[in-house]
């Protein structure tokens, strides 16, 4: 059913009624740095390589996924053992002195389920998989000028289990002098780019791997403004908005969310993106002049992602089968394009955990394991300027506040807060997480105080546990971990039309005073302090705010300049 005109919304295009009840609860790892060992010989540039100390010293892994075993050695007595998990590759890096304009050769015995090694900010290789047998990897690279330290890696893949790596190298002319400092190097993390004959659904981040703490490395910007705006445009549908052609897209807005790609059926994972029909959308341009017009938008800086899902679109990626086709047909539709990224719109019945699924660092639940791999396989292969959005809605992230799946009596609704071990995972590769406060019941923020949708303070407290960050279901012991402020925008509803929650100008600057400066703060104050750094608002939708005069769009241009 269609939305008509001034009924409220989601993020779909059916209506919503005022007002509606709530069934909540019932009842990059950073590479360490290590000092070389006087005993490392001549042309040899890792210590330990071997693993024979017993020890991993000085590798480092992320977030205690690496061991030293027995019984595993390809030569001596000891291997290393890399725990790759659903939501940790398992990375273990060495970071070595090196000469600039110097060439050198990395080479490894690894054996496992896709096995990688590589150079931070360098080249990189692979193997699928050997059994029960090791293999040797080898790639060669030649640092800058001016390069001075380099580090290494062996990484497995995401849900693949434990891999073995052992007799690790590094050779080069010479001895290795002036030992690097504690801290890691400035190149960027690894790309880890496969070659040509790729694995499918395999390729690995090119980015930092999640740990355990939040990522002390810059986070993705996407190549967005220091502070952005990002709007849905109604690509597929019309709604009582009316359809806007691309071309007539105001230059206010920094990111277009196409939308809606939706799937063929609820567990395909097969997303289709059909533009809105002449039927429907009398003004609808041509497919060339649709692709035209979004070129012209990034040549003049702009994103244009596609956003999957939507109220409509119900994605349950319950099968690797339907995990490796949502890659497949989310790919094909960015190619068509020519697309800057992918927005992720669950809404509905798309994610939830399944009973005894409690700790959102290592989900088991098939929805979630299976998104967040194709999600890295999909960062993988664009590379590091892919954009990645999300746009959960308050019951599946803040509320994780309070509850957390089924609960331990398994009476709670399972989709509370079944967006927090996605938003975790991907916490190193997230351009943007722009919640929806709107459409939402009362939240409990981290004063205990619930907080209800129609002033600043309730987008002032929901923003502020992002960047702040909370404990899941209330377990202190089970922290979520904060996101950089470049990460977060805004959530809101552009026209009093376009859902429910929607505040006036004043209220919207009174919010952005609050978060950013700790001015003009009303009954919730943040506990995370100003943060001059968020990255601004996110709006349902760039068809509202035309229908509503732009008033939500101007605003933000005049606050921000």
């Amino acid at each position: 059913m269609r939305t008509p005109r001034r009924t409220a919304v989601r993020h779909g295009r059916r209506a919503v009624a005022a007002g509606t009840a709530w069934a909540v609860a019932a009842a990059g790892a950073v590479a360490l740095s290590f000092g070389l060992a006087g005993s490392a010989s001549a042309g040899e540039f890792l210590v330990n390589g071997g693993f024979e100390s017993g020890s991993l010293a000085p590798w480092s892994c992320t977030a205690g996924t690496g061991s030293v075993v027995t019984g595993q050695a390809r030569t001596g007595g000891y291997a290393l053992a890399g725990a790759a998990s659903a939501s940790d590759n398992a990375q273990c890096t060495q970071t070595v002195a090196v000469q600039p304009n110097t060439a050198y050769t990395l080479s490894a015995y690894v054996k496992g389920a896709y096995v990688y090694l590589g150079v931070n900010g360098g080249t990189s290789t692979w193997t699928p998989g050997t059994g029960g047998a090791y293999q040797k990897l080898s790639v060669g690279f030649t640092t800058a000028a001016g390069q001075t330290s380099a580090t290494v890696y062996t990484h497995g893949w995401y849900g693949q289990g434990t891999y073995y790596a052992d007799d690790v190298s590094l050779d080069g002319p010479g001895a290795p002098t002036n030992p690097p400092t504690t801290q890691p190097p400035t190149s960027q993390p690894p790309t880890s780019q496969p070659p040509t004959s790729q694995p499918p659904t395999s390729q690995p981040p090119t980015s930092q791997p999640p740990t355990s703490q939040p990522p002390t490395t810059q986070p993705p910007g996407g190549g967005l403004p220091t502070h952005a705006l990002v709007g849905y445009l109604h690509a597929s549908f019309a709604n009582g908005a009316g359809y806007t052609r691309m071309a007539d897209v105001p230059d206010s807005w920094d990111v277009i969310n196409l939308s809606f790609g939706e799937p063929t059926s609820v567990t395909s994972g097969d997303i289709r993106f059909n533009r809105c029909p002449v039927s429907e959308c009398p003004s609808v341009e041509s497919d060339a002049d649709f692709k035209a017009a979004i070129a012209a938008k990034q040549a003049q800086g702009k994103k244009v992602l596609i956003s999957i899902g939507g109220q409509n679109g119900q994605v349950q990626l319950t099968t690797t089968a339907a995990r490796d086709a949502f890659v497949g047909s989310v790919s094909a539709i960015i190619d068509r394009w020519g697309l800057n990224g992918l927005d992720i719109d669950f809404e509905g019945h798309s994610l939830s955990l399944g009973t005894g699924d409690t700790d959102f660092r290592n989900p088991t639940s098939p929805v979630i394991v299976n998104l967040i791999s194709a999600l890295k396989t999909l960062k993988a292969r664009y590379g590091q300027n892919f954009v990645l959005t999300m746009a959960p809605e308050t019951f599946f992230v803040q509320l994780g506040y309070q509850y957390y799946g089924s609960g331990p009596w398994g009476g709670q609704d399972p989709r509370a807060g079944a967006y927090l071990p996605v938003i975790y995972a991907m916490r190193g590769d997230l351009t943007l997480l722009h919640v929806q406060d709107y459409n939402s019941g009362s939240i409990m923020g981290l004063d205990n105080q619930y907080h209800s949708m129609g002033g600043a303070d309730f987008h002032v407290a929901m923003t502020d546990m992002l960047l702040k960050g909370f404990p899941v279901a209330g377990n202190t012991a089970n922290m979520f971990p904060a996101l950089a402020p470049s990460q977060l925008a805004i959530g809101m509803p552009a026209t009093t039309n376009a859902g429910n929650g929607y505040v006036a100008p004043a209220e919207v600057n009174k919010a952005l005073d609050c978060l950013t400066r700790t001015v003009d703060c009303g009954g919730y104050v943040p506990r995370s302090g100003a943060q001059p750094g968020l990255r601004g608002l996110m709006t349902w939708s760039i068809n509202w705010d035309r229908f509503g005069g732009r008033e939500f769009s101007r605003n933000f241009d005049g606050y921000f300049g």
